[in-house]
């Protein structure tokens, strides 16, 4: 770029910038349509990528060699009133004939359990109470903050122990250190051996509010009742076997379910990051659809600027007749204006950005138990883009009106 370039530019954004100061009220009130689209964006866009964020990190602590096994119902077959468990058996058929897995763990909600809660003298909680083994653990990288988790012993010997996340203990009005208390479960006296890490909430729910027993003890819990449904989790040993111990797992339980070929699973086996990609479809579903109604709204701010451009063009016609009297070419007087229209928006963009932040941020904090808000590189950049496209795009018919004018016709403007 040759140096009279560079003067002609700086000339141009000079006089767009003293034209935006001189009508500074007008400017503002123009800017609006701007700011408001930019941070409903924004807003949108930092609350729910910090919740995936968020919810993402949880399951990252599964690793990229972990796998999930849940029962699955068909919404046809929920109508019909079927429902799918997986069970005990399920669980010892895995443990026997799948070569390739570290670790692995039930994870049984014992039903009962919460209703009629459990008790510590004349105190109560409803917490939800999980019957597993010793690898939980390891694999959701969970561990005690005071005492042990549960041993392979006290799931072999059905040993009574349970250990506590920190909201059960305020909500039971425990000791601070409550190892060696006794607490009631379903009407069976526990005693408490170690209290886990606190976690917090997340998206309303409190992860503290949780009791981990044996998981033999909590299938005792049970009694009778045949309705027993596990989530089975696993880690497998070398991550390049993963398919080959998916599939192995997948014709297991086929056949052991009596699932016919042309059925589909009543299962389903999903690894840490398949749960990732489904939490980020629907992030980024949610993001679009949102962001795309919002992004209606700069639309109509782009409208609102052109109009005053057209409107600021007519005032300053004499302005154009001397400029263009003065030597100002065609070029200059459209740039300059079209320089003013994108300089509205990106001030507007800007002023969009903090404020979406702020009240992205107002509304995560206002959420109990809701993950602050994120605002990601690529939401910025593409809010100030949009912004600047919106003052070029809709800046170019006043540009254009304004540099068309005849200097003379201008000259005589009252």
């Amino acid at each position: 770029m040759t140096r009279g370039k560079v003067i002609m530019w700086f000339e141009i954004l000079r006089a767009a910038i003293l034209a935006v100061r001189a009508n500074a009220l007008r400017s503002v009130l123009t800017t609006l349509g701007i700011v408001v689209g930019v941070a409903s964006t924004i807003a949108v866009v930092s609350v729910v990528q910090g919740l995936s964020q968020s919810v993402g990190s949880q399951f990252q602590s599964l690793g990229s060699n972990g796998l999930t096994i849940e029962a699955y119902t068909p919404i046809n077959e929920r109508i019909q009133g079927k429902v799918s468990r997986l069970t005990h058996s399920d669980l010892a058929l895995i443990r026997q004939r799948v070569d390739g897995i570290s670790d692995i763990t039930p994870i049984l909600v014992v039903p009962g359990s919460t209703g009629g809660g459990t008790r510590y003298r004349s105190q109560t909680s409803m917490a939800m109470v999980l019957g597993t083994n010793k690898n939980y653990v390891n694999l959701d990288d969970w561990t005690p903050s005071l005492g042990r988790f549960i041993l392979s012993q006290d799931d072999k010997t059905r040993r009574k122990v349970a250990i506590l996340g920190s909201t059960v203990v305020t909500d039971l009005e425990l000791p601070e250190d409550p190892r060696g208390s006794f607490i009631t479960i379903a009407n069976e006296w526990f005693k408490v051996i170690g209290v886990m890490e606190e976690r917090g909430e997340l998206m309303g729910f409190d992860q503290d509010n949780v009791i981990f027993v044996p998981y033999s003890a909590g299938r005792a819990l049970q009694g009778h009742q045949t309705y027993t449904d596990i989530q089975i989790r696993l880690r497998v040993t070398h991550i390049e076997k993963m398919d080959t111990v998916r599939r192995k797992i997948e014709r297991l339980l086929r056949k052991h379910r009596d699932i016919p070929e042309d059925k589909v699973n009543d299962f389903k086996i999903q690894s840490s990051d398949q749960l990732l990609e489904s939490i980020d479809k629907v992030t980024n579903t949610v993001t679009a659809v949102l962001g795309g109604i919002v992004a209606i709204s700069l639309l109509v701010g782009g409208i609102g600027i052109m109009n005053i451009m057209l409107v600021s063009v007519t005032e300053r016609t004499r302005e154009i007749g001397i400029n263009k009297a003065l030597g100002a070419t065609r070029n200059f007087i459209l740039l300059q204006f079209l320089a003013e229209a994108v300089i509205l928006c990106l001030i507007g963009g800007f002023i969009g950005l903090g404020l979406g932040y702020g009240l992205g941020a107002l509304v995560a904090g206002m959420l109990p138990g809701f993950p602050p808000a994120q605002v990601p590189l690529w939401a910025v950049i593409l809010s100030l883009g949009f912004s600047a496209s919106v003052g070029i795009v809709f800046g170019i018919v006043p540009a254009a009106k304004a540099a068309n004018l005849d200097p003379i016709d201008a000259l005589r403007y009252e």
